[in-house]
């Protein structure tokens, strides 16, 4: 689904290559991010403490500095035309930094500071529901121990979230009762939290869509997400479970552009859904760049998310989101190179025996458990042959259900 924007809303010209692009982060996203970026011709700077990041080793300029570091940050002004992030916990004022030097900043730090605290996510995502019709879960907020005391108990049970820095299911907690939050609050520092109530929940999906600088915009066809302990395992594209409800995929794609017209956002944005077993649907959280969720877009797709990014932040027409195939995208993470503590190499031969099978890998210095370090695209010519493809590709890995 595309919608037009006004082209009145800006009358900036397009950065073409071979300008630089800077990217705050070498991850894995900052480095799929500069290979795409390269590919048309750009030459990348990205800015990442680690000495051994997989952005940095990819990465025309590698500047290995903390993301406050002020002559970094000028060193990296005086070289980009644009600069964009790989992940939403780069500090806001960063980007800020950029913006008011003139360089054209993609997302801004406004937007970038919404995602990075479920407080204001939550109010603004309420916010934005008036319009869109899909609203955040009924929640409350615990800044203090007098807040524990104001809970509705019909809340439990419920999540208790950390307001900043969680992600992969990291700084949350299952509570049941009132007792068990005050343990948990505790437990987390005593910090900022949201409290959560749980859902009857069917199943996941997230929308990912891409704005222009001239407000159009632009979404790839929805994504059926399973999650094991906290962290993505598999996308499987379109969602199984939405084929037969277009109705319902029309309103989180309407929702999705709702949030990114209200942030006045530019780039790719993720929104993750709740979809209950009611039919009704809730919005979970926004991520504010390129999504594992969206890692299939790089073999299924026309253009893949990576890409979209270098063409939004540079200011160029948006590319074609239309699904080639059905695909199911499988994480790989560092579990699979141990086997009973003894470390070795997967066995990528058989992965790749499977013809459909599409196998990335990050270039990581080194497997930990529970750490992102590749993932494999499987097509299909129709759902069905995608997910049986990502079962026996997982099956091979040893990580089948």
């Amino acid at each position: 689904m595309t919608k037009s924007g006004n082209s009145a809303v800006t009358n900036l010209s397009p950065i073409l290559p071979p300008a630089w692009l800077g990217i705050l982060g070498g991850g894995q996203l900052g480095r799929m991010f500069i290979h795409e970026a390269q590919s048309l011709g750009y030459k990348v700077c990205v800015l990442d403490p680690d000495p051994l990041s997989p952005g940095g080793a990819v990465a025309e300029k590698h500047i290995c500095a903390d993301y406050g570091d002020e002559k970094a940050l000028n060193e990296m002004a005086n070289l980009c035309a644009a600069v964009s992030t790989e992940f939403e916990n780069v500090p806001a004022k960063t980007l800020d930094y950029f913006q008011n030097k003139d360089i054209f900043v993609a997302p801004m730090g406004r937007c970038v500071s919404i995602a990075q605290d479920r407080i204001l996510e939550k109010e603004f995502l309420q916010q934005c529901s008036v319009l869109s019709g899909i609203g955040p879960a009924p929640h409350h907020v615990i800044k203090t121990q007098s807040d524990l005391a104001t809970v509705p108990t019909q809340l439990f049970p419920a999540i208790l979230k950390t307001a900043r820095m969680g992600y992969d299911g990291k700084g949350q907690v299952n509570v049941r009762d009132a007792d068990e939050l005050a343990v948990a609050w505790q437990g987390l520092g005593g910090n900022a939290c949201v409290l959560e109530k749980r859902m009857p929940l069917a199943f996941e999906v997230s929308a990912l869509i891409v704005r222009a600088h001239d407000g159009q915009v632009t979404a790839y066809p929805i994504a059926e997400n399973i999650h094991r302990n906290g962290i993505l395992h598999t996308s499987t594209v379109p969602s199984p479970s939405l084929v037969k409800h277009p109705n319902v995929s029309k309103k989180i794609i309407g929702a999705s552009f709702e949030i990114a017209e209200k942030m006045a956002y530019v780039g790719v944005l993720c929104v993750e859904y709740f979809v209950l077993q009611d039919g009704s649907v809730l919005v979970n959280e926004i991520a504010p760049r390129p999504h594992n969720s969206g890692h299939y877009t790089m073999d299924a797709s026309v253009t893949s998310q990576f890409e979209q990014q270098v063409r939004a932040m540079a200011r160029l027409p948006l590319g074609d989101v239309t699904l080639m195939e059905p695909v199911a995208m499988l994480n790989i993470l560092g579990d699979v190179w141990f086997d009973k503590d003894q470390a070795r190499e997967p066995a990528w031969h058989h992965v790749l025996a499977h013809p459909s099978a599409k196998l990335h890998l990050y270039g990581k210095a080194s497997p930990k458990l529970g750490r992102k370090m590749g993932h494999i695209n499987c097509l299909g010519k129709g759902i069905q042959e995608a997910k049986d493809a990502c079962v026996a590709v997982a099956h091979d890995l040893g990580i089948a259900p």
